[in-house]
């Protein structure tokens, strides 16, 4: 091939990349528009509950003990925060709670943070298989608006957060009991009235 060909083919193969990911990026920020139209939340509340979110991280972060130790995550909505994970005993699970106390935007904390050592790659892949499997189901279900519910999943426990009628909850929990591989199911929804 001549180096002008080549020059030609490696810029021809590059922009046709460039377009894909243009294409890709295109889709992704319309997903992400069609989620914060369709959110029960104000798009002001949205990003409070993310930059929460980054709060409480960043206060566990000052922890050497909490970083060393523990696995925790934080998941904010509507200014209720969902704290789960493991620590290896409840002085550090007391200090994940006092830390995210200091985030003055918080209204409730849920901790559901268990004393136990921190789970492995396998256990986390497997809480990301069956989260995927819990929205699957809460998806094909028309009793739940599934893009109200945030499903968090550690060590096979499912935690779900949203703001929804008591029928929507009820049936969201209904479901996301019977998928196969959940241990337990732990409400932690804004009911409206």
């Amino acid at each position: 091939m001549k180096p002008m060909t080549k020059c030609v083919s490696i810029l021809a193969i590059t922009f046709a990349m460039t377009l894909q990911g243009c294409v890709v990026a295109v889709g992704a920020a319309g997903a992400v528009a069609a989620k914060v139209a369709n959110d029960r939340r104000t798009v002001g509340t949205q990003l409070d509950d993310q930059n929460a979110d980054s709060a409480v991280a960043f206060q566990w972060s000052k922890s050497d003990a909490l970083k060393e130790q523990a696995n925790l995550q934080v998941d904010v909505y509507n200014g209720v925060a969902l704290l789960t994970g493991q620590a290896p005993n409840q002085a550090l699970i007391d200090e994940a709670v006092e830390r995210a106390q200091n985030v003055d935007y918080l209204k409730k904390i849920h901790n559901q943070v268990r004393v136990a050592s921190p789970i492995g790659a396998g256990t986390q892949a497997n809480d990301i298989w069956l989260a995927s499997k819990v929205r699957t189901k809460l998806v094909a279900d028309e009793r739940v608006p599934a893009l109200q519910v945030r499903v968090v999943v550690q060590d096979s426990e499912v935690f779900l957060m949203g703001r929804l009628s008591s029928l929507e909850a009820t049936a969201a929990v209904d479901i996301a009991r019977n998928v196969t591989g959940v241990a337990r199911v732990v409400r932690a929804f804004e009911i409206n009235q």
